[in-house]
């Protein structure tokens, strides 16, 4: 956590600052040319000046961060959870942890710095209220995807002329879902590339030997058991949901593995995507991120020019292209029939909370200042609509939620960390280790990684698939 604090953070906040800087000196060198006390030019200079003002408070932050000082307060600022995070903060201040070194992480990272407290420097404006201050970094770290992306589009293009066979064929589909799996944790695409008909007909023994050799690095692997539950939900009309983390490539093999799921398997019907409503860890996906998507996919510009040019070099570009357009076709096809959804409308603004543009009331509850454990009791109709659901997949970040963000012994079983939410839906987590929660491992491993010095615990070379089932 100090690591973070002194670190991580102060280069986050500085980016921002570069942002808003860029944004208003952009403004500035406009002015001019706009009709001078017009409405135009009054909007503009409004913004400046409460960019000026932002960078104010940013600068401040950054400054009291590094010294230790108390957190601030949540202003009022008609979006959720004031009252909650500022009687929280009294409480830590009554145990002299209110401070940046002394806060617990998941509190001062999650629901003061650069999220909530950043997003209350924004609603407390008039032109500043929609600004995403990480969009343009989230975009940047998409477009610079490219090659995989296309590797991907083919890949999936590939399974379509298999698609008969798979469906029928349970250890086939079997390898591919650990595949979808391990590209959710590590986006490892040695095997998920370029699939031709020979290498769909020995999956069975290139599948496994592949992920046999990364078997090691999933100190908790309940992949089995999810591939068995699966099964059961043939022919059931099946929905599964996915709690989505970073927009981005990420967000891109999220829609690979729903496509999967619905496209190629016999076991799932409908997938809901749940976004963040704020941004929120700077590249969460809110609801813009996810509406910007397919657009952004299906640009001829969005990835540069990776056609120009002559020769054979450009031949796999020019193919995962026209592959590219062919799923992303699908995929939109999909969210117009509803067998892809998200959980709010896609016109939600940042910051909305149960207004008439929500589907499901509460959605704020993904960035509120509670661990999972409390749905049921603090956003019920989130609750209710999860038990709907025949799978709940959380990906990464959402691990530290689940299980509340305690340093439980590491052998620790899963549904105990997942506390009064156990059973209450099925779960599959998928975590690549980041931070120091970590259950459902076994002491014995543990001990080894632990005696080899290796920080294994937040090096990213570990994962966690972790699945629970709903109870009788």
């Amino acid at each position: 956590s100090y690591e973070t604090v002194v670190k991580r953070w102060p280069v986050i906040l500085t980016g921002i600052i570069d942002t808003i800087y860029q944004i208003d000196h952009e403004i500035g060198v406009s002015l001019p040319t706009l009709p001078a006390g017009g409405e135009e030019a009054t909007r503009a200079e409004e913004k400046v000046v409460e960019g000026k003002a932002i960078i104010e408070k940013i600068s401040k932050l950054k400054y009291d961060m590094a010294r230790d000082r108390a957190l601030e307060p949540i202003p009022v600022d008609g979006e959720p959870y004031v009252e909650e995070y500022n009687k929280d903060l009294d409480r830590l201040a009554e145990e002299n942890k209110n401070t940046w070194f002394t806060a617990p992480w998941l509190f001062a990272d999650s629901r003061w710095h650069r999220y909530r407290l950043l997003r209350a420097y924004l609603t407390q404006t008039i032109q500043w209220r929609e600004f995403d201050p990480f969009f343009s970094q989230k975009q940047d770290t998409f477009r610079g995807s490219a090659t995989a992306i296309y590797q991907l589009a083919t890949t999936m293009h590939e399974l379509e002329a298999e698609k008969e066979s798979l469906q029928s064929d349970p250890t086939k589909l079997a390898v591919l879902f650990k595949e979808m799996i391990q590209m959710c944790l590590w986006y490892d695409l040695s095997l998920l590339t370029h699939l031709s008909h020979d290498d769909i007909a020995t999956l069975q023994t290139v599948g496994k030997d592949a992920q046999a050799a990364r078997k090691e690095f999933i100190l908790k692997d309940d992949q089995e058991q999810v591939i068995q539950y699966l099964e059961t939900l043939s022919g059931k009309d099946a929905r599964v949901d996915f709690v989505l983390d970073n927009a981005g490539f990420e967000l891109f093999t999220d829609f690979i593995f729903a496509d999967f799921l619905v496209t190629y398997t016999p076991y799932v019907s409908r997938v809901v995507f749940h976004p963040k409503l704020i941004p929120w860890f700077v590249s969460d996906v809110t609801p813009s991120d996810f509406k910007s998507t397919i657009p952004s996919l299906q640009s001829e510009t969005f990835f540069g020019k990776p056609l120009e040019g002559s020769g054979a070099a450009t031949l796999p570009f020019a193919e995962g292209h026209l592959h590219l357009q062919e799923m992303v076709s699908r995929w939109k096809s999909y969210l117009d029939s509803g067998v892809f959804a998200l959980s709010v409308s896609q016109e939600t603004k940042l910051g909305a909370s149960n207004d008439k543009l929500t589907r499901l009331a509460q959605a704020d509850f993904w960035t509120g200042p509670w661990p999972y454990w409390d749905m049921k009791t603090r956003a019920p109709e989130v609750w209710s609509d999860l038990r709907e659901s025949s799978l709940v997949i959380f990906k990464v970040r959402g691990y530290r939620k689940l299980t509340g963000d305690v340093r439980w012994p590491v052998a620790t079983p899963f549904d105990a960390a997942l506390g009064p939410l156990a059973g209450d839906f099925p779960v599959l987590s998928l975590r690549t280790n980041k931070a120091d929660v970590v259950v459902g491992v076994p002491q014995a491993v543990a001990d080894r990684l632990d005696a080899s010095g290796e920080k294994w615990r937040v090096n990213g070379k570990y994962a966690l698939v972790s699945f629970l089932p709903r109870s009788p």
